[in-house]
């Protein structure tokens, strides 16, 4: 019987180990995700030295800007004459750009603070047009100052008017591409230079539309890093060290809890909202799941994202955003954005390229500017959801000028209230390197097939095992029953007397 009470403990052995290996399989099914979110926010958070924080303060990519200035070709009729002014979409002219985080500092709390370097080299290749190309626009500084001026004192208008008029300061303006976008000397900001008491002083000499942006950024950005909560990676936790914008009439219009675009908190599934934040936006733009795409050559899964339709909406249409309007009535018309109160009062409005998602009205009162186009003119994100991190990107905002006739001022007296476009640009990243990309692609294709390939193994050698043991056993067992049943025993028991040997009958 020994023997048989070895086996029994053998292939209860196995039975135990397959039951393991039932068990574990059920186990990876359940939690193998969570233990690869676990290696996987190890590995992303920004430590000094670590790779991911290599790719982040040097990003191995260069960006694009694409910018297409709108010229006015009829200034003189449209002044003069009332005739609707007709532009002539100008470019692409293309800046390839070079990111580095400068000046890194690191904080016991889980943040870091830096400085962004942005440098601009222009690609005559790609470019349709040069820098030194001539291109008339509406004078952004004097209809800015004439438009503040509408509400002012009568005599200020005709002082305002006289100053002017001495300067020879006209309503458009003939300058080369190079100048609108990186500065030229402007009369009315040079005469400001002068007069103006030193409190009151605009932070800059020229006007350009990207003036100083071509160089390392005195603002002191710093972001969570993820060490702490991983729920707040690269989120921005204060800007100069404030942590609210001071502008609009909530905490939550005013936050700067948001993304500068280029790593987000993880695992993000199609009902996430992510937020960016820049400083010239005014404010932090929400972006919504629009469907899933495959990015870069290496076909790393993604989500792109892109602003709801109603980001820009009016009070009406949307009053969430009725925060944006501090001052009241009359609010920004649907299809735009006001950034004046971060652009010193000038009367800025951004909305996307060709007025998309804007009343038709403002496009066609101007000739010359197609209809939108979604493909074109959306701006959207491509986003890595269980990493967070950026994979390409399309940026794509228009500046327009909201002008006020102001008849006091005799430059501008027959300059209709209208929003004037003045360009639009799209900033750009086609994709991430291959030795960036490959490392997303291992990280988010394998998991799921080795979870499925574990579990699968799992409960085949358990099963199998199970299976086997059970028939042993059972096998065992009878065999057993078979040895206590021997020939000839099968029936009551035979209580006859043996015979002596010598009373056996011969025959």
């Amino acid at each position: 019987m020994a023997l048989p009470k070895k086996m029994k403990l053998i292939w209860g052995f196995v039975i135990a180990i397959s039951l393991g290996c039932l068990l574990f399989g059920i186990i990876v099914a359940v939690f193998f995700n969570s233990w690869v979110n676990l290696v996987i926010n190890s590995q992303i958070k920004l430590k000094e030295g670590s790779q991911t924080f290599k790719w982040w303060s040097k990003p191995p990519v260069e960006p694009k800007i694409k910018v297409y200035i709108y010229n006015v070709t009829n200034a003189d009729e449209f002044l003069n004459n009332g005739s609707k002014p007709i532009v002539d979409e100008l470019g692409p002219y293309v800046y390839i750009e070079k990111w580095e985080r400068k000046n890194v500092t690191f904080h016991d709390n889980g943040t870091l603070t830096f400085n962004l370097q942005k440098m601009y080299r222009f690609d005559a290749t790609t470019s349709n047009g040069s820098q030194e190309d001539l291109v008339v626009v509406p004078n952004i500084p004097m209809l800015s100052a004439t438009s503040q001026s509408k509400h002012a004192a009568r005599f200020l208008r005709l002082a305002m008017a006289s100053i002017m008029d001495i300067l020879k300061i006209k309503p458009f303006v003939e300058v080369s591409v190079g100048q609108l976008l990186w500065g030229y000397e402007d009369p009315l900001l040079k005469l400001a230079k002068d007069v103006v008491p030193k409190e009151q002083k605009l932070p800059y000499e020229e006007f350009g539309l990207l003036y100083k942006k071509n160089g390392t950024s005195e603002d002191n950005i710093t972001v969570n890093t993820g060490v702490e909560d991983i729920t707040k990676y690269g989120l921005i936790d204060n800007v100069n060290g404030i942590k609210k914008l001071p502008h609009y009439a909530t905490d939550q219009c005013n936050s700067l809890e948001a993304s500068d675009g280029s790593i987000f908190p993880p695992h993000m599934t199609k009902n996430t909202t992510v937020y960016i934040f820049d400083k010239d936006l005014c404010r932090r733009l929400p972006l919504v799941f629009q469907k899933e795409v495959l990015s870069s050559s290496n076909e790393v899964p993604a989500f792109r994202f892109s602003p709801p339709k109603n980001v820009f909406a009016s009070v009406e249409e949307n009053p969430d955003n009725a925060c944006f309007c501090p001052q009241g009535p009359p609010c920004t018309p649907s299809g735009f954005f006001n950034v004046s109160l971060c652009q010193y009062d000038s009367p800025i409005l951004l909305s996307f390229p060709h007025f998309y998602l804007a009343d038709d009205k403002y496009r066609t009162a101007v000739e010359g500017i197609s209809p939108p186009d979604p493909e074109k003119h959306t701006f959207y994100m491509d986003i890595q959801p269980e990493m967070g991190s950026a994979m390409s990107a399309r940026a794509r905002i228009q500046i327009n000028l909201a002008v006020s006739q102001v008849v006091d001022i005799k430059q501008v007296a027959t300059f209709p209230d209208i929003v004037f476009p003045i360009m639009w640009f799209e900033e750009g990243l086609e994709s991430l390197p291959p030795e960036m990309t490959g490392l997303m692609k291992l990280a988010t294709t394998v998991p799921p097939i080795a979870r499925i390939v574990i579990t699968i193994v799992l409960f085949f050698i358990g099963a199998i095992l199970l299976i086997i043991a059970i028939w042993r056993l059972v096998r065992g067992a009878n065999r057993l029953s078979s040895l206590h049943l021997a020939p000839g025993h099968v029936g009551p028991p035979n209580k006859t007397k043996d015979l002596p040997m010598a009373n056996v009958p011969k025959y």
